[in-house]
């Protein structure tokens, strides 16, 4: 619980985390949590990333957001709240860590003024970046999306070069592969990526 103790200050919130919290690894690629399920826990990011993604009825989806150490979900704490199913798909983006909070202790936990203060903050946070994509879908073109993911999951990854399939990409901003492989052509034309076998190098990004 170490690295928890540098999220939280407060001991008694400390304690009941190493009492009640798990700890647990997952590989890149690892689907954490898919639309359907039930949810038992909530996570808080140790180390890596995860990426959010929404899911229809149809399976069609959407890329949201991504989580970063320190961070939890906030569609997650929305749906245990209501006592509905997942409505999301979380992807570890890179091999990550989470700390599994059990649903039933999150609001009783509401007596400790800084997890109050954590919640409320991540709401407003993941509230933000829900308006972007938003925004994005409903006043930008479908480059702005495309350039939009791109530069997430570059930063999430701290690579330029990211190894993704058009149709990866096309599924999660639901859209036609064919519209994603003529867009991304022409950011190529623009010098805005690179496209090479199965991967992308997104030019806008600076190598680390």
């Amino acid at each position: 619980m170490k690295k928890i103790n540098s999220i939280f200050i407060d001991s008694d919130l400390n304690a009941e985390i190493e009492k009640n919290a798990r700890a647990k690894e997952f590989k890149k690629g690892e689907i954490i949590v898919k639309p359907g399920d039930e949810i038992i826990f909530i996570p808080i990011v140790i180390k890596g990333n995860i990426r959010i993604i929404r899911q229809d009825l149809d399976g069609a989806e959407i890329f949201l957001y991504h989580l970063y150490p320190g961070q939890t979900c906030a569609m997650s704490l929305t749906c245990c709240q209501a006592g509905k199913k997942s409505m999301i798909r979380a992807i570890a983006e890179d091999d990550t860590e989470i700390l599994q909070i059990p649903v039933k202790l999150t609001e009783d936990w509401y007596r400790f003024p800084e997890w109050k203060a954590y919640i409320s903050n991540n709401y407003n946070n993941r509230f933000a970046e829900l308006l972007q994509v938003i925004d994005l879908i409903a006043f930008s073109n479908m480059d702005k999306q495309l350039l939009h993911y791109l530069e997430e999951r570059s930063k999430a990854l701290n690579t330029r070069i990211l190894d993704i399939t058009h149709q990866e990409i096309a599924d999660e901003l639901h859209a036609h592969r064919e519209a994603i492989s003529r867009l991304l052509r022409t950011m190529e034309q623009k010098k805005i990526v690179r496209l090479g076998r199965n991967n992308i190098e997104v030019l806008t990004i600076k190598s680390s």
